[in-house]
């Protein structure tokens, strides 16, 4: 900074005894000038000088004060929070005159995890530093820290966070599965973050002063944004958005995110538009940036990206639009679903937590090729196959989407014409991961979601998959426990048992019998015709 602007701050401290701050571009000029010890930008200056991961703010923060004191931890604060170029503090004398001058600036990632450097406190008079090309140097190594984070991951990165009055155990269960939402949708997490809050709790969802921790981490660590488990509501996303640059998510749009991505029919891509509109709807507020950090979010796909100029009514419009278009596919799977009914097949479908292996078991039973791998959500679009048997038998064996714990409402209002195709089902083949840890949890959530739907009164078969990776004995009590079938869908030996049960309850079918039903989320014993 100039002498001459030295010496007017000093001065002017003085006069008043507050503080008084500029904010400086690289170029010396005077951005703003705060009276106080509280570093906040305007949202005009905010948005001229953009911070990122990548880079600094390119704004130094030089501020007077009238005590000799090295740079407060508030300080340095301010520092990482705003990503600043540097920031310092100036003693003023009691003659008005310039004192000691402090300094202190970012550093990049580092194995010692130190997030800034502080210099040692010399006469303003003596100061040699030549800013322009200490900045220059100090930016080419945040880049360069950058650069080898992207090649080692070859993804975003993202810290993921939980603030719940939930215990801590159940938060770091349920971050655990967060995160496999978020490797599915091309993320990878450096760090998660666990806070304990009251119901309702705070502007921001997190306290203040957690929410700018969380926010310097991410920074520090070089990461492209923060996930949030709990579902923020408009004005919590409003208000952070206010205060920060990085993106923060939430877990609805995550799981949008990845539906998204997944989505290839027509029919799935018109129904996750649908349901990514709904969840903006309320959202949207200001202009320019904050639309586009609610409209996109993973690697900025979904609608929001490419209406950031679309006002409420125009969304509304293409809601309306999304919604006739959606009723035109659903009565068309209801001429189809007739079709089946009239050549007199039973339907099976599959349904299961995300992830159990279902269109892998339908692959197998049926001969069919649908895409079917290790990561969450992975089947959107329901896929139908013929399975037979002997002696002329056959069933129509349909694939779902899987279901997850807190599945975004928008979600299933959007998939609900879809999923209620499940009516049409004389049996469910409800698929469970035998390895998840939460296995009560998983076959409660589907449980609760069929009953919402009014699906909880067709005959369900619970099925244990990916029994290959347990031991025998401890598949075989599990199958006894909850009265189930187990097999592994990547050994075809391992099916004959669920054949034969599903050859026999076609039999049964044609034959009219009444048959014993268990349902295992109630554990009520049902007679049930089949």
């Amino acid at each position: 900074m100039g002498l001459d602007l030295a010496k007017t701050m000093s001065q002017l401290t003085l006069d008043i005894h507050r503080p008084v701050g500029v904010f400086l571009s690289r170029k010396g000029i005077v951005q703003e000038v705060i009276v106080g010890t509280e570093a906040q930008l305007s949202p005009a200056t905010a948005a001229k000088f953009r911070a990122s991961p990548r880079s600094l703010r390119g704004l130094r923060l030089i501020r007077t004060q009238l005590r000799d004191e090295p740079l407060s931890q508030e300080c340095l604060t301010d520092l990482a929070f705003l990503r600043l170029d540097l920031i310092g503090t100036l003693t003023v004398l009691p003659d008005g005159i310039p004192g000691t001058l402090y300094l202190a600036h970012i550093l990049p990632p580092n194995e010692e995890n130190r997030l800034c450097n502080v210099l040692k406190g010399i006469p303003l008079h003596q100061c040699t530093l030549r800013f322009g090309r200490f900045i220059e140097e100090l930016e080419a190594r945040v880049q360069e820290a950058r650069r080898h984070q992207l090649i080692k991951d070859g993804c975003e990165l993202a810290i993921i966070v939980s603030a719940s009055p939930r215990p801590r155990s159940e938060q770091e269960e349920r971050l655990a599965e967060l995160a496999e939402l978020a490797r599915s949708a091309g993320v990878a997490v450096v760090d998660q973050i666990i806070q304990r809050t009251e119901e309702g709790h705070q502007r921001y969802l997190l306290g203040s002063g957690k929410l700018k921790d969380v926010l310097i981490r991410t920074l520090h660590q070089g990461a492209d944004m923060v996930i949030v488990d709990q579902t923020l509501s408009p004005a919590q996303a409003r208000a952070i958005g206010e205060i920060t640059d990085i993106k923060v998510i939430d877990r609805t749009q995550l799981i949008l995110d990845i539906f998204a991505k997944r989505a290839h029919s027509r029919e799935g891509k018109l129904q996750v538009e649908l349901a990514q509109l709904r969840y903006l709807l309320p959202r949207l507020s200001g202009k320019g940036d904050n639309l586009s950090r609610l409209g996109g979010g993973i690697g900025s796909r979904g609608p929001g990206e490419t209406k950031l100029e679309t006002d409420r009514r125009r969304i509304r419009e293409r809601i309306t639009r999304l919604e006739r278009e959606l009723e035109h596919f659903s009565r068309r799977q209801d001429l189809r679903r007739a079709r089946r009914q009239r050549h007199g097949l039973p339907i099976v479908s599959l349904v299961g937590y995300t992830n159990a292996g279902k269109s892998t078991l339908l692959n197998q039973l049926t001969g069919s090729s649908v895409s079917a791998q290790d990561r969450l959500f992975e089947t959107l679009d329901t896929t139908s196959r013929r399975l037979r048997f002997p002696r002329d038998r056959a069933v129509i064996v349909t694939d779902t989407v899987g279901f997850v714990r807190d599945l975004p409402q928008e979600l299933l209002r959007t998939f609900r014409a879809t999923l209620e195709g499940l009516r049409e089902a004389d049996l469910l083949l409800h698929v469970v991961d035998a390895t998840a840890s939460d296995i009560d949890m998983q076959i409660g959530v589907v449980a609760d979601i069929l009953r919402d739907l009014g699906l909880e009164d067709i005959p369900r078969k619970l099925v244990f998959n990916k029994g290959d990776l347990l031991p025998l004995t401890h598949l075989e009590r599990l199958c006894r426990r909850y009265d189930a079938i187990g097999v592994s869908a990547l050994r075809p030996e391992t099916l004959h048992p669920l054949v034969t049960w599903i050859d026999q309850w076609v039999l049964g079918c044609r034959e009219g019998r009444t048959a014993l039903f268990v349902n295992p989320a109630s554990e009520e014993t049902k007679f049930v015709s089949i």
